[in-house]
């Protein structure tokens, strides 16, 4: 049998899905964007990453993000995204913002890492090879390269776009001087930055203390929150212990050491005002994170549509009072 042609929702600008304004630009994003930095890769069946996808269109996520290095393997899961572009994405290109990174370890030899000019411009081009695509409407640093020249690694970026390979650029975990130079740079070419990427969470509140989030909305960038779940600390899935399924147990980015006894007290307490909500830890979470107008969108992953969908219902949260944020950080002290 062959598999119908896809047809997105009707109803998918209803109004469920809100958007943010990103900076001082034209661009709206929605407040949850889809990440694939799980769950598209080769490893991984197509026709669940093709299912995921398709639930989040079909629910106003317009935003889809990725790397060169997403997968695994490597370029495994913008592949996948170039499937799906093939088969269902293709007329609704218009419809979708795509992004695109580089700046992690991707090929061996010296040119496939790091922020040269030669590297990220290879490197997109590989992408947009990959995705299908003619060109991402954001592509990213997507780390401080120490050792390049930031005017190297800048001005690729103003060429990138000058060439049409990328609508918008922006930055990811830049520390916030070099994030100063990137904005007064990108700028002065009339390339303004158009985000910043950074982790931030309940249990991870860098950006706050670090200057990048108040940083970005001075000079007119947005803010887009990676990690807002802790890679899973932040949902009830290890309040009883690991499953044999879970990132800790597969041995990932998330370690048994993160899992200390202050930890998991500091989960259950945040388990139990979460469901004193009406919510689950997951959705408070993210509700957690969006209370802030600072940030434009959070980046979710999703390995199956039931787990986008239960991420989605922290949209209809209702707003936190003074004495839960009040309790949210005696509990995370």
């Amino acid at each position: 049998m062959i598999n119908p042609l896809y047809n997105p929702a009707p109803g998918r600008y209803d109004g469920s899905m809100k958007y943010r304004r990103c900076g001082r630009s034209g661009i709206l994003l929605p407040e949850i964007s889809l990440g694939l930095w799980h769950n598209f890769g080769d490893v991984n069946p197509l026709a669940n990453s093709m299912a995921i996808a398709h639930y989040a269109f079909d629910h106003g996520i317009t935003h889809f993000d990725l790397a060169n290095n997403y997968g695994p393997s490597y370029g495994s899961a913008e592949e996948t995204f170039g499937a799906i572009m093939r088969k269902s994405f293709a007329p609704y290109r218009d419809e979708l913002f795509i992004a695109t990174k580089a700046g992690y370890d991707m090929w061996p030899g010296p040119y496939g890492n790091w922020g040269s000019r030669k590297y990220l411009m290879a490197s997109l081009d590989q992408s947009l090879r990959r995705m299908n695509l003619d060109y991402v409407d954001l592509f990213y640093s997507h780390r401080y390269d120490p050792a390049t020249p930031l005017e190297e690694t800048l001005q690729a970026l103003v060429d990138i776009v000058r060439r049409g390979k990328a609508l918008y650029v922006g930055i990811s975990r830049w520390p916030a001087e070099a994030a100063a130079t990137a904005y007064s740079y990108l700028a002065a070419r009339d390339v303004p930055c158009l985000i910043y990427q950074g982790r931030y969470n309940i249990f991870d509140r860098a950006p706050e203390t670090d200057g990048t989030l108040a940083q970005a909305a001075a000079e007119g960038a947005g803010y887009i929150c990676f990690s807002p779940l802790a890679q899973g600390l932040l949902t009830d899935r290890y309040l009883g212990g690991i499953p044999a399924d879970s990132r800790i147990a597969h041995g990932g980015h998330l370690k048994k050491e993160a899992l200390t006894p202050a930890t998991l007290s500091r989960i259950a307490a945040l388990n139990d005002l979460a469901g004193r909500r009406g919510q689950t830890l997951a959705q408070m979470a993210l509700s957690w994170v969006l209370r802030d107008n600072a940030v434009t969108s959070v980046l979710v992953g999703a390995s199956s549509t039931q787990q986008l969908a239960d991420s989605l219902r922290a949209l209809e949260a209702t707003p936190f009072t003074n004495d839960e944020l009040k309790e949210i950080d005696d509990i995370c002290k």
